[in-house]
Formats: C-alpha cells, sequence, structure tokens
C-alpha cells in the first residue's frame, strides 16, 4: 500500500482512533480550519478545502484499490473536507468583520454538530452520493454533507442574531 495515500486517507493516522474514527477525523478538522483561517482568512479555508478534497480522492482510491469496501473507516480525509466547509460561513463572517474567529464558538458546535449528524444519517443526495461505491463517492457524500452544514450554520446564526437574540435584549 502507498503509505504517502495512506497517511493522507487516514489524516496521519487519525482514522484508526476508535470509537467512531468519522467522529474523530472531524474533530481533529477544528484546530486545522482554525490554523488555515488564521494564517490566511477565508481565502486559505476555501484553498484548503478544494486541496483536501482533491488529495482525498487520490487518497482514497490508492487506499481502496482492489478491495471490496470502497469506504472503510479508517478513511476520513473525507471527513476533514466536510468539516471545512461547514466552518466557511464562520470564516467569511470573520474574515469580513473582523471578528475573532473562536468568538463565534457556538457557530463551531452547530457546524460540528450538524456536519456529524447529515453524515451519519446521509439524508438524500449525501446517500445517493455515498452509494455511487468510489473514492469519488467517499469524498461527495461528506461535501454535501458539509454544504448542508454550513447552510445549516446560516440558518442558526440568523435565527439567534435576527430572531432570538433580539427578544432577549428587551
Amino acid at each position: 500500500m502507498n503509505r504517502l495515500a495512506q497517511l493522507t486517507a487516514t489524516v496521519g493516522g487519525v482514522g484508526y482512533l476508535r470509537p467512531a474514527p468519522g467522529t474523530w477525523g472531524s474533530l481533529v478538522a477544528l484546530p486545522l480550519a482554525w490554523a488555515f483561517h488564521t494564517l490566511g482568512g477565508l481565502p486559505l479555508l476555501a484553498l484548503a478545502v478544494v486541496g483536501t478534497y482533491i488529495k482525498g480522492i487520490w487518497a482514497t482510491n490508492e487506499m481502496t484499490q482492489g478491495s471490496d469496501d470502497h469506504d472503510p473507516s479508517e478513511i476520513v480525509i473525507d471527513e476533514v473536507a466536510g468539516q471545512f466547509i461547514a466552518l466557511l460561513p464562520l470564516s467569511y463572517a470573520s474574515w469580513m468583520h473582523g471578528i475573532d474567529i473562536l468568538a463565534m464558538w457556538p457557530g463551531w458546535v452547530v457546524a460540528f454538530g450538524l456536519f456529524r449528524l447529515f453524515d451519519i444519517t446521509k439524508p438524500g443526495p449525501i446517500g445517493r452520493a455515498d452509494r455511487r461505491g468510489d473514492a469519488v463517492g467517499v469524498m461527495l457524500d461528506d461535501v454535501i454533507a458539509g454544504i448542508f452544514a454550513a447552510i445549516g450554520v446560516i440558518v442558526c446564526a440568523g435565527l439567534w442574531h435576527g430572531v432570538l437574540q433580539p427578544m432577549f435584549n428587551q
């Protein structure tokens, strides 16, 4: 097996942690996303999404060649890409408005929770992407889950800042 592909797909071995390797992969994405955002704001985090997706397809393809299992649990690079996407609205708000991204910690919790929910339950197009049975499907289901989670983050932020918080401040 290609060692570089294995290290990439398992995110340095994080995918071998038990239980719930996908959750561990999502957790390790959080400080990575913070680092990318801190170093280069939204543009660098967006670039990290693209790079992680491309590297993930390559690494997943390498790791699953000749195997009946198209999505072994130790492959967690897909969770990293999806979690990065779920965090993009926070990176955008921080970058555009000069807000410390860590000050938006409730959004981080929402992004993590929603991403895990969509990744585990695989509603609609997430499940269809997962059933592709190839490396693109492995990555794509988490990309779509990340997009759903990002939309959820935006909706929750709108509800909190636009409806609930003003009610509490009266």
